[in-house]
């Protein structure tokens, strides 16, 4: 008998006198007592903000990113210990693999995109600087800074690993710390999963917790700093939206619920054509795999008329050889459902369905003792008039065929669901796919285009990835999850901040044009990470451009456009006073007088952003460059990328041109430099 244990304030809590049973779907025996120990909430909620919450917020972006990645690893080697359970949850070993190495892909991705995309540091900026102020002086800049609360997880029963670590990952990353509170009857393969996140000692003392059972008045203790993220029924997400202290204290509340996912079959796809075969395969395999229990599921088949035929003996055909049986035995193809209240409550569902739709196939329960159903299709004639199979989600193997008569039918279809997850679109037309995207992306969180081209490595319609958003609008709740650095904005708050150039570097981490330059004891070049500072500036000499510089490059490089090589047609265009110097000219001469040939630190130029062009440099013109430190970013152990604004300037002290130049620089100094 497994009897899983929250986690709070640092202690194991076992389940109490009163522990709810929780009867396997596989083997219809008791497999776990969990909960009935009453936890007090308040301390909870204080351990996390006053332990938690300040140990990630001292670290920097990139060292929570390090230390997902840690954790990531550290559960990749034992994840054998979850697959061990899994079938308990009656889920195959190819259900688990979405649900256990999904979390922990997961995990990983979010550190990557940590340490690619966010700052070694505290601040998060958010867009370009605002000039609020003629002269310079006073400037404004959105950043975004970690919550300085809790983020509530709720999570539902179906994946309960995926859904803890896919919540886990942004907020941690954020600086928020978080209590985890899975469904109760898959509860065990989630404290399972915690147990090992505790035992990797990779986590500061509070950064997590775990309820295991009832939450009591936890949301009602939430305040303005703090986060709930669900996942589960509308008919959950309102009740817990109505929570007075949620509404009072103007709790930040996101969800990911229902949803009556549709895949749309394209006029273009008929059958023998890939996109036929490739509709049918999904299919199959959105209705069976996790016995259908994925919020991302396709609930309505969309196929034009003449189609409905072929594709519902198709399908017809190939979920009747689906072997149903204990997700153990590696023969099964799709195990049981979680239990046999989820199973009532499809079947139940399934009636609703039936009223307005025939039974293609399925709609039978399996001559085994647990909470297993028959994966079943059904046929609506006509789904304008229909209403329960745009409103009614049987949360289990079941899918139902909706005919349409043409590309804009097939749209409005899908937005009739009120609003989803993922709609699905299967077609080798360009055309058909510009018409469904412009008709229903309001409409859905994500569509996913499939077909012949990228069939090989596309991820699947039921597949939420975290580099993209996980949510929807409408029925689907409104909320957003995963999409990279997006997830974790949602643990931050957003903030303007105005000031001065120098105050905004020092908040930022980020040179501000206008603020003070400083210089370095040599050049900059000779110097390791480490050495150099924020705002630290080489000026350089001056060198003049000529005629027969403009001239020369011009038949070096191949490049004799007529601006460079005819005075008169140059002083026609509106741009240019007359022949003008070449720009990628300008960068070279630039980097000539800036550049410190010797062996040094610099390891690599690896790019430059932003490059424009301001004022235009005739022969005779000189420049000048100013470099100065922008930011640094630490990469590896050796080495970290440091950007560098450049400017050039004329002789007069105009601009006329600027970019941001990235080198990688060693942290230590070479031998001999």
């Amino acid at each position: 008998m497994l009897r899983p244990e929250s986690y709070a304030c640092g202690q194991w809590i076992a389940p109490g006198d009163t522990a709810q049973e929780i009867v396997g779907p596989v083997s219809a025996t008791a497999i776990a007592q969990a909960g009935g120990t009453p936890l007090d909430f308040a301390a909870m909620l204080e351990h996390a903000r006053t332990r938690g919450g300040p140990a990630l917020r001292a670290m920097t972006f990139h060292q929570r990113a390090g230390m997902l990645k840690a954790l990531a690893g550290y559960l990749d080697t034992r994840k054998e210990e979850l697959y061990a359970l899994n079938p308990l949850t009656g889920a195959t070993r190819q259900d688990g693999a979405v649900d256990i190495d999904g979390g922990i892909g997961t995990m990983f991705l979010f550190a990557s995109k940590g340490r690619r995309e966010m700052p070694d540091g505290h601040v998060y900026i958010e867009g370009d600087i605002e000039q609020l102020s003629r002269k310079g002086t006073f400037l404004g800049q959105h950043i975004a800074v970690p919550l300085q609360g809790v983020a509530v997880h709720i999570n539902a029963f179906n994946f309960p690993v995926w859904g803890m670590l896919e919540k886990l990952a942004p907020a941690l990353l954020a600086g928020v710390p978080c209590i985890v509170k899975p469904a109760t009857q898959t509860c065990y393969l989630t404290e399972a999963c915690f147990r090992m996140i505790v035992e990797s000692g990779l986590l500061p003392e509070g950064a997590v917790q775990l309820v295991i059972g009832r939450t009591g008045n936890l949301l009602e203790l939430l305040g303005a700093q703090d986060v709930v993220a669900f996942t589960g029924s509308a008919d959950t997400a309102l009740m817990l939206r109505q929570t007075p202290g949620l509404l009072r204290n103007a709790v930040r509340f996101t969800s990911e619920q229902d949803s009556l996912n549709a895949a749309i079959l394209g006029p273009d796809a008929t059958p023998g054509s890939a996109e036929f075969d490739l509709f049918v395969k999904e299919a199959v395999s959105e209705i069976t795999v996790k016995a259908g229990q994925k919020c991302t599921a396709m609930r309505r088949l969309i196929v034009p008329e003449a189609q409905v035929g072929d594709v519902a003996d198709a399908l017809a055909d190939r979920l009747g050889r689906i072997t149903i049986g204990d997700p153990a035995d590696k023969a099964t193809r799709m195990g049981a459902l979680a239990g046999f209240a989820q199973r009532d409550d499809v079947t139940a569902r399934l009636a609703q369905l039936k009223a307005e739709a025939r039974v293609v196939c399925g709609d039978s329960a399996p001559d085994l003792p647990g909470a297993f159903l028959s994966p079943t299709l059904l046929a609506c004639a006509d789904p304008d008039a229909a209403s329960a199979v745009h409103r009614v989600e049987a949360f289990g193997p079941v899918a139902t065929l909706l005919p349409c008569r043409d590309t804009a039918h097939a749209a409005r279809l899908a937005n009739a669901g009120g609003g989803s997850l993922v709609a699905s679109l299967f077609t080798h037309d360009p055309g058909v796919a510009r018409e469904v995207t412009l008709h229903s992306a309001a409409h859905h969180g994500r569509l996913y285009i499939m077909n012949r081209d990228s069939a090989d490595e596309a991820t699947g319609h039921g597949s939420p990835l975290p580099h993209m958003v996980h949510g929807g609008p409408g029925r689907a709740g409104g909320g957003e999850e995963l999409g990279g650095v997006r997830g974790v904005l949602h643990y931050m708050q957003r903030s303007a901040i105005q000031g001065s150039p120098d105050m905004l570097t020092a908040i930022t981490g980020t040179w501000v044009r206008g603020s003070a330059e400083k210089t370095g004891p040599q050049h900059p070049f000779q110097r390791t990470f480490g050495e150099i500072e924020i705002g630290e500036t080489l000026n350089t000499e001056a060198r003049e451009i000529t005629l027969e510089d403009i001239e020369h490059f011009a038949r070096f490089t191949g490049d004799t456009f007529y601006a460079h090589m005819d005075e008169d047609a140059a002083k026609a265009n509106p741009f240019f006073p007359g022949r003008v110097a070449h720009g990628y000219l300008l960068l070279s001469f630039a980097a000539g007088l800036f550049v410190q040939p010797d062996p040094g630190p610099v390891l690599a130029n690896t790019g430059l952003n932003g490059l424009s062009f301001q004022k235009p440099v005739s022969p005779g013109d000189s420049i000048a460059v100013r470099l100065t430190c922008k930011r640094k970013t630490a990469r590896t152990r050796s080495y970290g990328e440091v950007a560098w604004n450049a400017t050039l300037t004329n002789q007069h002290g105009e601009q006329v041109a600027e970019y941001e130049l990235l080198t990688m620089v060693s942290h230590d100094r070479p031998a001999g430099a």
